[in-house]
């Protein structure tokens, strides 16, 4: 009896004591939670330089300065086997910047840093299959003027390009501030790298150094299964006191950048290869559709 009287009262005044709730039946509890989402197209140049580092870093997020000079000076037109020359007598400019073009046509120039009377002590030469699509764009060093740039057109007299060259004011990117954002890879000499690139990459930042040796370098640009669409031989007396840099025009897709140390295995150089400029890819991502219409074969994005 002192057992169900117990049971009893409990019965009675359980509720008062725990509630109206305690007897209630609780259904699932529901967790709310943020789901954090990036807008399409963030984050596309994550990744897409394959041994060159990430893609992520402050070349990419910078515009493509390499292109922009064209709107900013007036080019000179150097007609197929001429020569121009850009001299620069005061001794305080440190760099200049070197662009070079077509209307579409084949580019075939040298280029070479005079010093002084018979001093040379940098000499390039640059072929390009289209200048139109692919301009030339480079950092020539020139410390401790004064300085004469002089290009001339080796292609001939149908083949005319217009060149500018002038101070660099630090809007083309220079060798320091790309060495310390990137990752370099010591290439020995006779050895060769190359870098693949995804389609998004609009251009590419080719910055080549040594430790004071000189540097005897050819950069290539390949489209495809031996498809060489830029070439350019470098070859500069100091690598530490003259590096080279240069921006690299990659439109389309399938394009690698090829760099080989013609040096002997004494001449290392230190190469960083990394996207200068990304795009989008809005345009890659959509079917390319071939078909006859009008009476021509034409091709068309949708």
């Amino acid at each position: 009896m002192k057992f169900d009287s117990k049971l009893l009262a409990l019965c009675v005044f359980g509720p008062n004591l725990l509630g109206a709730s305690a007897f209630l039946v609780k259904g699932p509890q529901k967790t709310v939670s943020q789901l954090k989402s990036s807008p399409v197209g963030q984050g596309v140049g994550q990744g897409i330089g394959q041994g060159a580092g990430s893609a992520t870093g402050s070349i990419t997020k910078k515009s493509n300065e390499a292109t922009t000079i064209w709107d900013e000076a007036t080019p000179v037109t150097v007609q197929g086997g001429s020569l121009k020359t850009w001299s620069f007598p005061n001794p305080v400019m440190e760099r200049c910047h070197v662009a070079l073009r077509t209307e579409g046509r084949p580019l075939d120039a040298d280029l070479e840093l005079w010093q002084g009377p018979d001093n040379t002590p940098m000499k390039m030469r640059v072929y390009v299959e289209d200048g139109g699509l692919r301009p030339f764009g480079a950092i020539i060093e020139t410390p401790r003027g004064p300085n004469t740039v002089a290009v001339r057109n080796i292609g001939q007299l149908e083949f005319p390009m217009e060149t500018i060259v002038s101070v660099d004011d630090g809007s083309f990117t220079s060798t320091a501030n790309f060495q310390a954002d990137s990752k370099p890879m010591t290439i020995q000499g006779g050895a060769l790298r190359t870098y693949p690139f995804s389609p998004v990459v609009e251009s590419v930042a080719v910055c080549l150094k040594t430790d004071g040796r000189p540097l005897n370098t050819r950069i290539e640009l390949l489209q495809g299964p031996n498809n060489i669409k830029q070439v350019m031989e470098i070859y500069t007396e100091d690598g530490m006191d003259r590096p080279f840099f240069a921006v690299i025009e990659t439109p389309g897709s399938g394009n690698v950048v090829r760099i080989v140390n013609t040096a002997t295995v004494e001449f290392p150089l230190t190469a960083a290869v990394e996207p200068y400029a990304v795009g989008d890819g809005a345009d890659y991502m959509q079917p390319v559709i071939g078909g006859d219409r009008d009476g021509n074969i034409r091709d068309r994005v949708w």
